[in-house]
């Protein structure tokens, strides 16, 4: 029986959670190390084979020779001893270094643009140094040009204003006129009601008086004649004179009535009508002028707003221009790093592809992308986790971050965010599903990060104190059951095991192992298990008992393929297999 054997702690070996290896074949590693990420398929399909080849052929001797093996078969290596501490649940990732912002620089000049001076690639610039300059001849020429036809418009307006003020002074004259004309018609109006018919009438009620009175006078006379003529005193044609001025009288009477109700009916209303209808005209001549005079002014104002528009268009125009001429010399908005366009992705440059980088002489299209200039203060480490463990990460969570270009060197970080949608694992894996998590970086800017760097960080779930763990490769399970290798007399024995939170690369203890045991760090050889633990029956499709192989299920069951659910804190797709890491629910730490 093998002793107590010092715990081995080699450099990790973390791989990412998608690609699925066997865990025996990971050596007891630190969650302190950097996870070690890009193993190549092939180089683990080889190790693989090999070891399955090792042990397949050290199975065959021992069944055939029937002999226990060798202490000294087994490596110091494979063995780990238990011990009590602390360890962090950690989530590995890879990806490469951005900014959390940068400023683009662009040829913004509408004519024909050709640098004249450039900054060299990779120079750090200061805000306001000179990045760009382009030349400026054609411009000034058009801002010359510009600047006549904007003298032009602004006299097209001053003429248009003018003109309309003359219309509205003359309107303004008009209408006073007639409102006088209206008030002198209103007037008159007032001046016949209040006058012209009462004298009217006084004078045909006098007349018709004046006739009344003669003609009683008369008929009084004749009748006076008449009694003298009877008694021979008055001469009879006296007496006919008499009776005929006494008929005109009656006549004349008449005569005056008849001229008042001619009046009464025809000649007061025949006046009226025509005083209403001077005071109605005057009325229709003052909208008349109205009306003559507006649409003078609406003609007027339409060309003053359309001089107007021409003067103010011919400002902008201007006013573009010399923004254009200023943007002839372009600065840096901010410190940051010179890199051109040409160095970027295809993506990223949307140009033509294989352009050449800038340099003084090159012409430049119209909003063409010339350069960037990241802020390399504050770093972004974009990095890509699976589908299955980015529920657990949340803003704020702290990281470390490891970049290819300062191997050993630890940077704090935090996360500041996860993508919303998951990015495919294109053609290669169809089926993989990735977040990006976005950490920011605190980091010295003389560390000398830049973009695009390739990067690899562990995202910090949460820390477990003071728990006796082994590492997650010892761990497996025989369908509900968690249990691990631990040495015996006659080779490995298996020992049931309760598990609790984990790591990518420990898993914590919480029954059955004690510090100080020794656990084997891979699965065993047929001919190395001393002992098994009872499988666990499960209940079939016709609901018998059946219990569980070796490889993976209940008897019957399809092999390397486990029937019914793992308990909760397991992934394992068979039965004894590595257990892999618990998932917890999402946003609980560790």
């Amino acid at each position: 029986m093998l002793g107590p054997l010092p715990p081995s702690r080699g450099r990790p070996i973390v791989l990412p959670p998608h690609q699925e290896v066997d865990h025996a074949m990971l050596p007891r590693t630190s969650i302190h190390s950097p996870a070690v990420f890009h193993r190549q398929g092939k180089v683990l399909s080889t190790v693989i084979a090999v070891v399955a080849v090792v042990g397949i052929g050290t199975a065959v001797i021992l069944s055939l020779g029937g002999a226990e093996p060798a202490e000294s078969s087994i490596d110091a290596s494979q063995i780990h001893t238990v011990s009590r501490g602390d360890f962090q649940i950690v989530i590995p990732a890879s990806g490469e270094l951005t900014t959390e912002r940068q400023v683009e620089i662009r040829n913004l000049l509408e004519t024909r643009a050709v640098i004249t001076e450039i900054v060299s690639e990779g120079t750090f610039v200061q805000e306001g140094e000179v990045v760009l300059r382009i030349a400026d001849d054609e411009l000034n020429d058009q801002i010359k040009d510009g600047e006549d036809k904007v003298q032009t418009a602004e006299s097209s307006v001053i003429a248009a204003e003018q003109s309309l003020a003359i219309r509205k002074s003359t309107m303004a004259s008009d209408l006073e006129k007639a409102d006088l004309e209206i008030e002198i018609a209103q007037l008159a109006m007032q001046a016949w009601e209040e006058g012209g018919v009462v004298t009217a009438r006084q004078k045909l009620d006098l007349e018709i008086q004046t006739a009344t009175i003669n003609r009683d006078r008369l008929v009084k006379r004749a009748e006076d004649g008449r009694k003298l003529v009877a008694k021979g005193f008055l001469a009879l044609d006296e007496y006919e004179r008499d009776r005929i001025a006494m008929i005109e009288s009656e006549a004349r009477v008449k005569e005056a009535e008849l001229a008042k109700k001619v009046y009464e009916d025809y000649t007061i209303k025949m006046e009226l009508a025509t005083n209403k209808s001077a005071v109605e005209q005057s009325l229709a001549e003052k909208g008349r002028v109205r009306q003559r005079h507006e649409a003078e002014i609406v003609k007027i104002e339409a060309d003053v707003e359309s001089v107007r528009f021409k003067r103010d268009s011919a400002r902008e125009r201007l006013q573009d221009l010399k923004d254009q001429l200023q943007a002839c010399k372009i600065t840096a908005p901010s410190a940051g790093l010179v890199v051109y366009a040409s160095s970027l992705s295809s993506g990223e440059r949307r140009g033509r592809d294989n352009e050449p980088p800038p340099q003084v002489g090159t012409e430049l299209r119209q909003n063409e992308l010339v350069m960037i200039l990241p802020d390399t203060s504050r770093m972004i480490a974009s990095l890509k986790v699976g589908e299955a463990l980015s529920g657990r990460i949340r803003a704020g969570q702290p990281a470390v971050i490891y970049s290819d270009s300062l191997p050993g060197t630890a940077i704090p970080a935090s996360v500041i965010g996860v993508s919303v949608l998951a990015e495919s694992g294109g053609w290669r894996d169809p089926n993989r599903r990735d977040y990006t998590v976005r950490v920011l970086l605190d980091a010295d800017p003389s560390l000398g990060l830049k973009p695009s760097m390739g990067c690899r960080g562990e995202i910090v779930l949460g820390k477990v104190e003071n728990a006796v763990s082994v590492p997650i490769q010892s761990v497996f399970r025989k369908g509900p059951i968690a249990f691990v290798y631990v040495p015996d007399e006659g080779g490995f024995a298996q020992r049931q095991v309760t598990i609790g939170r984990s790591s990518e690369m420990e898993v914590e203890v919480i029954k059955g192992l004690e510090p100080g045991d020794n656990v084997l760090l891979r699965r065993p050889t047929p001919g190395e298990i001393s002992f098994e633990i009872e499988s666990p029956a499960t209940e079939s499709s016709d609901g018998e008992k059946q219990p569980w192989s070796d490889r993976g299920g209940p008897t019957g069951a399809p092999s390397g393929k486990a029937s019914g659910k793992p308990t909760e804190g397991s992934t394992e797709k068979t039965a004894d297999a590595p257990a892999k890491p618990a998932q917890r629910p999402s946003g609980r730490p560790g």
